[in-house]
C-alpha cells in the first residue's frame, strides 16, 4: 500500500544505486569496443548520458529533501543498514567522472568531479569505520550493520584508480585503492561470521547479495589500470566469476520477492564483472564469446530494474516506509 506521507521523506541515498548500475554499464559497453566494434561507443555514451541525468534529478530531490525532511537524512545517517548507502553518492561520483574520461576526455570537468567524489568517499569511509569504535549496542559494529552494503562505503576506494590515473592522479589512487584492499577480505570475514552466529541478513536484503562479485572485479579492473601484471587480473576475474555464482544461487529468492531499490543492487556488480571480462578478452579467446554474453544479461537486468523501478514508483510501492522488519536477522533456510 502507497504511503500517505511525502513520498520525497522516503528518497533514501541507495536511489544513488541506480547511477551506479548506468555508469558501470556504460564503462563495460566502452571496454568491448575492441570486441564488438563502434556501437558499444553509443551504447556507452547512451547509458552515460542517462546516469547523469539520473544523478542530477536525484541530486535535486536529496537537496529538496534535506531542506523539508531534515529528520528523515538524520534517520538514514543513524540507521544500522541505511548509513551505509550514503556512499553511493560519493561512488556515483567517481563513477560519472571515469564514464567522462572514458568518452568524452573532459578532463577538466572529470578532474573536479573526481576530487570531490574521490574526497568525500574517503571521509564516509573514515565515517563509517569510526562508528565501530563505539562498541555499544545503537551504533557500534553490530550484527545489523553487517550486510554486504558494507561493501560500498569501506571498500568503494578501489574504484578511485579508474579515472584517477588517466586524470595523472596515479599515487593518490594507489593509496586510496590500499584503503579498499585493506577493508575488503575483513568485511567478507565479518560477513561469513554473522552467517554462522547470527543468521543471513534480512530477505529484503537478499538482492545485496551480489555485491560480493563486486571487490574482486573492481579490484581486477583498478589494478590494471595501475599496471598491475594481466594474470593478477585473471586471479581477480575467477574470484569475480566464483562470487557472481555463488550469489546466482540465491536468485530464485531474490525474484520471488515484490521489487525494491534493493534490486539495483545487482546492476554494478554485474556490469563491473563484465567489464573485466571484456577487459581481459582477445580476440580469438574464450572470453570474447563470453564478454558479449554478459553484457547481454547484464543490459537485460538493468531493463528490467528499470522498468520495475518505473511500476513501483507509478504504484507509490518505492518512496514508502519500510518494513520494521529490514533491520531484524533471520535464520537461515
Amino acid at each position: 500500500m502507497a504511503s500517505t506521507q511525502s513520498p520525497l521523506k522516503f528518497l533514501s541515498p541507495a536511489w544513488f544505486s541506480i547511477v551506479m548500475g548506468l555508469c558501470g554499464l556504460s564503462l563495460a559497453w566502452l571496454r568491448a569496443a575492441p570486441l564488438m566494434g563502434d556501437v558499444t561507443g553509443h551504447l556507452a555514451i547512451a547509458f552515460g548520458g542517462l546516469a547523469m541525468l539520473v544523478f542530477l534529478a536525484l541530486a535535486a530531490m536529496s537537496a529538496v529533501r534535506l531542506q523539508r525532511h531534515p529528520e528523515a537524512w538524520a534517520s538514514d545517517c543513524a540507521h544500522p543498514v541505511r548509513h551505509t548507502f550514503l556512499a553511493t553518492v560519493p561512488v556515483s561520483l567517481i563513477l560519472l567522472a571515469t564514464v567522462a574520461v572514458g568518452l568524452f576526455g573532459m578532463h577538466t570537468a572529470a578532474n573536479a568531479v573526481w576530487w570531490v567524489g574521490s574526497l568525500s568517499q574517503l571521509g564516509v569511509t573514515l565515517w563509517v569505520v569510526s562508528r565501530w569504535w563505539r562498541g555499544n549496542k545503537t551504533s557500534g559494529l553490530q550484527w545489523q550493520v553487517v550486510t554486504p552494503a558494507l561493501i560500498i562505503p569501506v571498500v568503494g576506494n578501489v574504484l578511485v584508480p579508474l579515472a584517477g590515473v588517466a586524470l595523472g592522479h596515479t599515487e593518490w589512487s594507489a593509496a586510496q585503492f590500499g584503503i579498499g584492499v585493506l577493508f575488503w577480505p575483513l568485511v567478507l570475514a565479518l560477513l561469513l561470521v554473522r552467517i554462522a552466529v547470527q543468521g543471513m541478513w534480512p530477505e529484503r536484503l537478499m538482492p545485496s547479495v551480489f555485491i560480493l562479485v563486486a571487490p574482486p572485479a573492481v579490484v581486477g579492473l583498478s589494478a590494471l589500470q595501475l599496471g598491475a601484471p594481466p594474470v593478477l587480473g585473471w586471479m581477480l576475474w575467477g574470484m569475480a566469476l566464483f562470487s557472481f555464482l555463488w550469489a546466482a544461487m540465491l536468485a530464485k529468492r531474490i525474484v520471488a520477492q515484490a521489487f525494491t531499490i534493493a534490486h539495483w543492487g545487482l546492476s554494478f556488480p554485474m556490469a563491473a564483472l563484465a567489464g573485466l571480462t571484456a577487459q581481459l578478452a582477445t580476440p580469438s579467446g574464450l572470453l570474447a564469446v563470453l564478454a558479449p554474453m554478459l553484457l547481454a544479461l547484464t543490459s537485460l537486468v538493468v531493463f528490467g530494474l528499470g522498468m520495475g523501478t518505473v511500476r513501483g514508483l507509478r504504484q507509490g510501492t518505492l518512496l514508502a516506509p519500510e518494513p520494521v522488519a529490514m533491520i531484524q536477522p533471520v535464520g537461515t533456510e
